[in-house]
């Protein structure tokens, strides 16, 4: 073998022990290794999966394909927007996020004088940090929420979209609805493995200035994360204790079991 042949040869890729475990979770163990690197497999999906991230954030949300979406499961929508301008002054500003532009304070206060009447319940949806997660799976948590909502005699405010909006948005927009309770759908912050996670906040009786400690959250609701049945589950029971203990937040703690993690989840390291 001369000099040339040694030189064209690439080391073998190196396979880890630990590479059973991979069936268990989307983090990036046993990648293998080709001398002191990545092989060029696991690098190339790292970069996929960082430019996947990244587009989750600045992918602009199709406003009109959601409203579409909502309104075949039979839902009004109102399209509303935050403070923030554009998606650089959102992700730069993170207080403007929060709140409503005057117009679309103006739109809500209009439907609460030509509706006077009461609301239980107000759904929120705003893009947050992933339109990608919103686009795919906020329409269809909606409507199974709605659905069960509904079906026990709640009543809802048409939904909400807001576009360029943050989690505490939801208490400006279900404070001007009258709504004595809020449910916020966000964009949540993109990983490397979950583009497409959807977070929820719950609000009993929301207003202008509440902090997280008066919020509940259920996150990562995604196909490879918590299904949208039992994020409904934890949802309605949050909803139902809320109601009993007039509260929500640090005083609401989440003991709910849901019927569909009994089935599916199980401890990996138990037989």
């Amino acid at each position: 073998m001369n000099e040339i042949e040694k030189t064209d040869q690439s080391p073998p890729v190196s396979e880890n022990p630990w590479r059973q475990l991979r069936r268990y979770t989307d983090a990036r163990i046993a990648q293998g290794r080709t001398g002191v690197s990545l092989p060029t497999k696991a690098l190339l999906a790292f970069q996929m999966d960082h430019a996947s991230a990244r587009d989750a954030v600045h992918i602009p949300l199709e406003t009109e394909a959601l409203t579409e979406q909502l309104r075949s499961a039979g839902y009004e929508s109102i399209i509303l927007h935050s403070r923030a301008a554009d998606r650089t002054e959102y992700l730069q500003r993170p207080d403007l996020g929060r709140r409503l532009d005057l117009r679309s304070v103006e739109r809500l206060e209009e439907y609460r004088q030509q509706h006077p009447q009461s609301v239980n319940v107000a759904v929120v949806i705003a893009d947050g940090l992933s339109s990608m997660a919103v686009q795919r799976h906020a329409a269809a948590m909606t409507q199974a929420l709605l659905t069960r909502l509904e079906s026990r005699g709640f009543k809802r405010a048409p939904v909400t979209i807001v576009n360029q909006g943050r989690v505490a948005v939801g208490d400006e927009v279900g404070e001007l609805l009258g709504a004595e309770l809020l449910v916020l759908l966000v964009g949540e912050r993109p990983g490397l493995s979950s583009p497409d996670s959807l977070g929820i906040y719950y609000t009993f009786q929301p207003q202008v200035g509440l902090t997280d400690a008066r919020r509940n959250c259920i996150s990562n609701v995604r196909p490879a994360g918590l299904s949208i049945e039992a994020a409904t589950d934890k949802l309605i029971w949050l909803i139902d204790e809320s109601l009993r203990l007039q509260c929500s937040g640090v005083g609401l703690k989440d003991q709910s079991v849901s019927a569909t993690l009994k089935q599916t989840h199980k401890n990996f390291l138990l037989p």
